[in-house]
């Protein structure tokens, strides 16, 4: 559903989003009605006394005003539960609502006010009442500045700009006009994206390349959703549905094999082998986040055992640069790896983007000798390159550039990003680099194409369904908690359902800009309009670890995984569910791990044949 006009601009917030904070309201007005209610009737004959009368004015008037606003908020919430996402007409009448229940603030503020000051003279009036009156006072005011905090968080910067298209398609404006009005959308978009970031991710530092991060991030995201008419409620809707598609989808097919779609020759004897070197080499991924994950594993001793680290200096032993509390770091890595300051010859807290990262690294382990210099001093070890998420592509591509002039290397590269590899790459490292991914984890399937393919998704599924809004987020709640049928719960339009509404449904195309990228002029719907991105795919051969039974429930506490083998195409879309970004975490992960490696010890197990089974990480 676009989002509402008043006052000549657009808001974040639709016509059928105000279900649930009008139900709210209207439950607390009503106690407090009640109570206010109780307490004239009580104590009425109690107010004869020196400004009694003003307060049993103030009393009456705000039982009439309150009276007035439950009926009005009433209305609000009746017409907010009318038609669909798609089908707005039963509820045309909620501006009109919602300019009378702004107007009734006025008289709400003006009555507050006043039952300040009389509280603020010393009435001497029986006690009970004054602190009855108070508290009606205090509420008032409450629900006056949640109103306000309310209406700055659907007030959208953008609301006052025009639509970048008219109707009539983009070829209408004047290319000179069109493109300084879409040049000024962009900057605006980019701009407001950048707020939001920088807001959510204000403990982040503000260098250069932390500012080019957000600038970037800020013009993606602006991008995404510059040509949808979605309101986030919107989106969270579609999310819920296309959950409870997929699963659907997933539960009508077959049962598949352990191994399936295999990328060559691996069996499950080299499945147990890689399982285990992960499981090895997974405490080194994650110790390179440091103290924060150290003591989140620790809660009780870890500050502990790594506080001694925080004060101690031994610089002259290792080469130690870049960061912030870097002997904290270097103590959490020390306790989660099990090794010696002896062990390490070179660590480094360089922390900016993908490609730098790999770039940077490869200059001071390449053109500064340090690798050469640990090959003179070990010559039997083996390098292995590890890191998680962001980390795991930086270290694919650090394995990539390495390959040349060391062919023995190895990766392991934990919930790495798909959007990294070109498909030369891609099929280039699997000679030599390993993923694992763990259940419906959404940074292995992220990239700019399959974010397209979920936009495109939700707006299908939103479409198509005939339920209200709020029925849909009060199920899909319900059922990524507890779970449930999702057949229960319709995401297909019946054809004899159409006859129940009462204007045509929007459509897909309704939901998005006329003449926005993702709209396809010559087809029926935008689903099957071409992506404009290039297709990018993760590092290596994938090994996915698979959550047993009714996965993605949080009340299920004993997680049971399965592993196997898997082809990139298995990633090829973002799939929806609880745990999506919970998959993603390292201790997750290294729980996960633990519960496969175990389940699968009573497999035989044979190691690798040739080299030494020491590695330099």
């Amino acid at each position: 559903m676009p989002g509402m006009v008043l006052f000549g601009r657009r808001w974040a917030i639709a016509s059928d989003d105000l279900v649930f904070p009008g139900f709210f309201e209207l439950s607390l007005r009503v106690v407090w009605w009640i109570g206010i209610l109780t307490l004239y009737l009580m104590h009425r004959g109690k107010l004869n006394c020196a400004g009694g009368t003003l307060l049993s004015s103030y009393l009456i008037v705000l039982l009439v005003l309150l009276a007035v606003i439950i009926c009005t908020v009433s209305a609000i919430v009746c017409v907010s539960m009318k038609g669909t996402i798609c089908n707005p007409g039963p509820r045309k009448s909620m501006s009109k609502l919602l300019y009378l229940r702004l107007a009734l603030f006025l008289p709400e503020m003006v009555w507050a006010s006043l039952g300040s000051a009389w509280i603020a003279d010393d009435v001497q009036c029986d006690r009970t009442v004054v602190n009855g009156i108070i508290a009606t006072v205090i509420i008032s005011w409450i629900i006056i500045i949640s109103t306000v905090v309310t209406i700055i968080i659907v007030f959208d910067p953008l609301g006052g700009k025009m639509a970048p298209y008219p109707s009539s398609g983009p070829n209408h404006l004047d290319s000179h006009e069109s493109s300084q009005l879409l040049n000024g959308l962009k900057t605006a978009a980019t701009s407001v994206w950048e707020t939001r970031i920088k807001f959510l991710c204000c403990c982040v530092g503000k260098d250069d390349h932390t500012r080019v991060a957000f600038s970037s991030t800020a013009e993606l995201f602006s991008t995404y959703f510059s040509d949808t008419d979605l309101v986030p409620s919107d989106i969270a809707a579609g999310l819920t549905l296309l959950h409870q598609q997929q699963d659907n989808i997933r539960n009508s097919r077959e049962p598949e094999g352990v191994i399936g779609h295999s990328p060559g020759p691996p069996q499950e004897a080299d499945l147990d082998a890689e399982l285990a070197n992960c499981h090895h080499y997974m405490q080194f991924a994650a110790a390179a986040y440091g103290w924060p994950l150290y003591i989140y594993r620790n809660p009780f001793t870890g500050l502990c055992k790594i506080g001694g680290d925080c004060c101690r200096s031994r610089t002259t032993e290792y080469d130690l640069v870049g960061g912030d509390q870097l002997h904290c770091h270097f103590g959490s890595i020390l306790h989660t790896t099990g090794l010696q300051y002896r062990d390490f010859i070179h660590i480094s807290f360089h922390d900016k983007g993908i490609s730098q990262a790999a770039r940077y690294v490869y200059q001071r382990l390449v053109n500064d000798g340090i690798l050469s210099q640990a090959f003179s001093i070990a010559p039997e070890y083996r390098l292995v390159v590890v890191g998680h998420s962001l980390g795991a592509g930086a270290a694919a591509l650090l394995a990539i550039m390495l390959r040349s002039a060391y062919p023995q290397v190895r990766c392991y590269a934990f919930s790495p990003p798909r959007g990294l590899l070109s498909k030369s790459l891609y099929e280039y490292s699997k000679n030599f680099i390993v993923s694992l991914v763990l259940g419906k984890d959404v940074i292995p399937r992220l990239s700019v194409t399959n974010l397209e393919d979920l936009k495109k998704r939700i707006l299908r599924v939103i479409a198509h369904c005939n339920k209200p809004k709020y029925q849909i987020l009060l199920y899909g709640c319900w059922y990524e908690l507890f779970g449930g049928s999702p057949d229960n719960f319709p995401t297909e339009l019946d054809g004899g359902a159409q006859g129940d509404l009462t204007q045509p449904l929007l459509g897909e195309q309704s939901l998005l800009m006329h003449g926005s990228p993702t709209y396809s002029f010559s087809s029926d719907s935008p689903l099957e309009s071409p992506t404009k991105y290039p297709p990018l795919y993760p590092p290596g051969r994938i090994i996915h670890l698979e959550e047993e039974g009714a996965s993605g429930r949080f009340w299920r506490s004993a997680a049971q995984y399965s592993a196997r083998w898997s082809h990139e195409s298995q990633f090829s879309k973002i799939l929806i569910g609880p745990k999506m970004l919970t998959d993603h975490m390292p201790h997750v992960l290294m729980r996960a791990l633990d519960s496969v490696v175990s389940d699968r010890a009573g497999y035989v197990f044979c190691p690798a044949r040739g080299g030494s089974n020491v590695d330099m990480v």
